[in-house]
């Protein structure tokens, strides 16, 4: 049996960290395919007693411990493997807080953006999706900023903050209407750098479940 197990599937933004991580570090680690979409699989009382009572992927097993919300799992696999882990008490806070900023603000805004456009149906309304679309326009636009003196968020080299901000920005761009990379140049040059990194994997590559059938 593999060293981790994860529940995931392929369209899974918040997964993708979790995913992407495993591979860049070369963990011995194998999916387990969660039915989101036709099975409702992660609304089930089954789902919800036995794998996660928050009813969310990703979900990472390891030994006797199982993991949930990607911070925390980015979180460990630093810890425990000493990759990508940010180097002392400050680097530590800091990239919790882009972490943070990511769930609330980044991702938080894309996920359902993506969601609404694609999956929900109806689709989302406009008013609401207006209102999502300027939220992230003004958040990728502090993360742009962010990198135009650096590399990677913390510094010259990658760390989990980069892990957690780059999730979602692989989808392609016609599931969002938009295509960031193409306006936000410094997201495209650090996405590239991260893209060059060893083991790197496309999420819909990464995780079971794409295309949808």
């Amino acid at each position: 049996m593999p060293e981790y197990q994860l529940y995931c599937f392929a369209q899974s933004g918040n997964a993708y960290r979790a995913a992407l991580m495993l591979n860049l570090i070369g963990a011995d680690w194998k999916p387990i395919y969660v039915d989101y979409f036709k099975g409702g699989e992660t609304r089930t009382p089954k789902y919800r007693a036995e794998v996660n009572e928050m009813g969310e992927v990703p979900v990472l097993v390891h030994g006797k411990k199982k993991l949930t919300q990607s911070g925390v799992i980015l979180t460990y696999l630093a810890n425990h493997t000493g990759k990508f882990k940010p180097k002392g008490e400050d680097e530590e806070l800091e990239a919790l807080r882009w972490i943070i900023f990511d769930n609330q603000k980044v991702n938080g805004f894309l996920g359902p953006y993506r969601f609404l456009k694609n999956f929900a149906r109806p689709p989302g309304d406009p008013a609401v999706m207006a209102f999502l679309k300027a939220r992230i326009d003004g958040n990728l636009a502090i993360v742009d900023k962010r990198l135009s003196d650096r590399e990677f968020m913390l510094g010259d080299r990658p760390t989990i903050a980069d892990l957690s901000l780059c999730a979602y920005l692989y989808y392609p761009a016609e599931e969002f209407g938009f295509d960031i990379p193409a306006t936000h140049k410094n997201i495209e040059a650090w996405l590239n750098r991260i893209k060059a990194l060893p083991n790197w994997a496309h999420p819909y590559d990464l995780m079971p479940g794409h295309p949808l059938s």
